[in-house]
């Protein structure tokens, strides 16, 4: 494995997710010793302000959070930040312009592997509602299917769920019923937009599924180290 880069986590958002985004970078990382693996210093922070009441109800902004994080996060030594918070993207600019390594953006680097004309979209009422998701695909003329109003009730209810610690596997016949209807609506395929609903499996689901938190564990490893391509499990220099 060649030379790496230091990788900052902005955690806390919440703390589940980013246990498992760390989880899947280390299941993902083609070591075969502790060396090879990735450092990676994690600020599992869940003081950060509900990124969803600031958005959409003038709740306290989580910026100053946000930032604070992030120069810690460089100060400490690390080569690029990741944010595994879907809705947490909305700051994104803010967060760039306070330190002088790469953010990573896991919305954009979610949109990059859509091949299809329209796509279901599960995430928080702040994602959804601020148009990350919507402004990233419009360039591509790829159509966002939301849920219905009573379906994404239950989509915020599930995260709620899961940020409470209830098992995500209790979650899955209900959120597949949600898909189903997604798909009825047009969607050709799935995008998890919220780290909690990432917790929830997508191997049973009626369309494809693509997780927004596989998408910023590849762009990690692709630009973590900078010298390798990655092609599946395996490192091509």
């Amino acid at each position: 494995m060649t030379m790496s880069k230091t990788v900052g986590v902005l955690g806390g958002m919440g703390p589940a997710a980013t246990a498992e985004y760390f989880r899947r970078l280390v299941a993902a990382t083609p070591a075969e010793t502790d060396q090879e693996h990735l450092h990676v210093i994690i600020d599992n922070d869940p003081r950060v302000p509900d990124r969803t009441n600031a958005i959409l109800h003038g709740g306290p902004s989580p910026v100053d959070a946000l930032v604070a994080m992030a120069r810690r996060l460089e100060m400490a030594g690390s080569d690029l930040l990741v944010m595994p918070c879907n809705t947490g993207h909305v700051y994104l600019e803010e967060i760039r312009a306070a330190v002088s390594i790469p953010v990573l953006d896991m919305v954009r680097e979610t949109v990059r592997t859509i091949e299809r004309s329209s796509v279901g979209l599960l995430a928080t009422d702040g994602t959804i509602q601020s148009g990350l998701y919507q402004q990233a695909c419009e360039p591509s003329g790829i159509r966002i299917v939301v849920p219905n109003p009573s379906d994404q009730r239950s989509i915020v209810g599930a995260i709620e769920q899961i940020k409470r610690g209830v098992d995500p596997g209790r979650l899955g016949k209900g959120i597949r019923a949600i898909v189903r209807r997604i798909a009825d609506d047009g969607a050709e395929f799935v995008i998890a937009g919220c780290t909690e609903i990432s917790l929830i499996s997508g191997d049973t689901m009626p369309v494809p599924w693509i997780d927004a938190l596989d998408c910023l564990v590849e762009a990690t490893l692709r630009e973590a180290y900078p010298s390798v391509r990655m092609e599946g499990d395996k490192e091509v220099e």
